[in-house]
């Protein structure tokens, strides 16, 4: 391989918010064991070289004044769009800095919503989208994603328009591939999906951070591009920082091709005076949307895909009753424990608190909306997913 994808990198003490963290207060990590992160969605791989260069460059410049985007920020948009997802017609008009993707999810919902009014989510719901929900004091209606026969994870378009229809909603928050579940939509789906929204006159705001990251035999479908009215309808959000793991660098960016809309999008995001570029962040996303940064993708992939399928199988064969679908897309693994803990005697807190305690950091379903689910992170070195497995068939799921 062109790029180092099996270095262990000791991340505590350097800024990382994964490792640096337990997130079940008062529980602790048993002596000697190291915590392998595998709950909040960032990467344990060494950055894109094309990344650090970029701003390895920057650096030699010693001033970090106010600046501009340059034409180069958005050309670098439009060409990724372009190349990696199909997207033409995609201009500088179209497309707006945010600092992150729920920050212009919020601006949306402030744009276009009053308090206590309602908004459907797909469940189970990324977390992120149901704590701004909270924060805005919206009304969160959730329409079920359901596994069918093949344990594919599918929308309910019946559901999705009696609840749309009954509750009188008019915006729709859509994850295109779809955190935790880790499906890429196809478009027939994407299309019955927007054919629902448009017949009850739904705005849709469409999280595609994970655009990026999808498998063989899987292609990310941007949602404005299934009908000329889906187009319209929906604000899209994207960012490099899943992508190549630059969340600390802060910076996302929105498409949105309705003069109209975004104005009233931008126009609250922009209130604020602080949603604005670092100097950084912009190199950053120069470095990672360059050909070299799209080859350090391309093998990312092949490596996210391996980690979720080993686990997948080892999981699966050594611990009957633990079930999960294979994603399509994203590096998030969806476990459902339920069988195993009743099988087992052990509630789903007490599976959740041996993984910790093992030093498995793995994040609760329950805050994804099921209650029955853990979702785990494999975008780490395959040695740090196979200790992580060991430790979970020595120390949590056991008798």
């Amino acid at each position: 391989m062109e790029f180092d994808f099996t270095t262990v990198l000791d991340r505590r003490g350097k800024d990382a918010l994964a490792v640096d963290v337990i997130p079940y207060p008062g529980v602790t990590v048993e002596d000697g064991l190291r915590p392998i992160p595998m709950w909040v969605a960032d990467m344990s791989f060494k950055t894109a070289p094309s990344i650090v260069s970029a701003v390895e460059k920057r650096l030699f410049h010693p001033n970090f004044g106010y600046f501009l985007l340059p034409d180069a920020y958005y050309q670098a948009i439009i060409d990724w769009q372009r190349t990696r997802h199909g997207v033409e017609g995609l201009q500088k008009a179209h497309i707006g800095y945010e600092n992150g993707v729920l920050g212009g999810v919020s601006s949306v919902i402030r744009a276009l919503t009053n308090e206590g009014d309602p908004i459907l989510v797909h469940s189970p719901t990324y977390v992120g989208f149901l704590h701004v929900l909270h924060d805005l004091n919206r009304t969160v209606v959730s329409s079920p994603l359901t596994r069918d026969e093949n344990g594919v994870w599918r929308m309910d378009y019946e559901d999705m328009d009696r609840k749309i229809k009954e509750n009188g909603i008019r915006l729709v928050i859509f994850c295109s591939p779809h955190n935790p579940c880790g499906r890429v939509w196809t478009q027939e789906e994407l299309e019955r999906a927007m054919d629902v929204c448009r017949e009850n006159g739904c705005t849709v705001i469409s999280d595609e951070i994970w655009a990026d990251l999808t498998f063989d035999g899987h292609r990310h479908i941007p949602t404005q591009s299934v009908s000329e009215d889906a187009k319209l309808r929906t604000v899209a959000f994207y960012a490099p920082s899943k992508t190549f793991s630059l969340a600390g660098l802060i910076g996302s960016y929105h498409i949105i091709y309705n003069r109209e809309l975004k104005k009233l999008v931008s126009d609250v995001g922009s209130a604020t005076h602080y949603n604005s570029c670092n100097v950084l962040s912009l190199h950053a996303l120069l470095g990672a949307y360059s050909p070299e940064g799209a080859r350090w993708v391309d093998e990312l992939r092949a490596v996210l895909f391996g980690n979720l399928s080993y686990v997948k199988y080892f999981m699966e064969n050594h611990f009957p009753g633990v079930t999960m679908f294979l994603p399509e897309g994203t590096y998030m693994l969806f476990l459902n424990c339920r069988a195993w803990c009743d099988a087992h005697n052990v509630s789903m807190d007490e599976l959740l608190l041996r993984g910790v305690r093992a030093g498995v950091i793995w994040q609760r379903g329950a805050d994804f909306g099921d209650p029955d689910g853990i979702r785990l992170n494999v975008a780490l070195p395959f040695s740090l997913v196979e200790e992580a497995m060991e430790r979970l068939k020595t120390r949590v799921f056991i008798d």
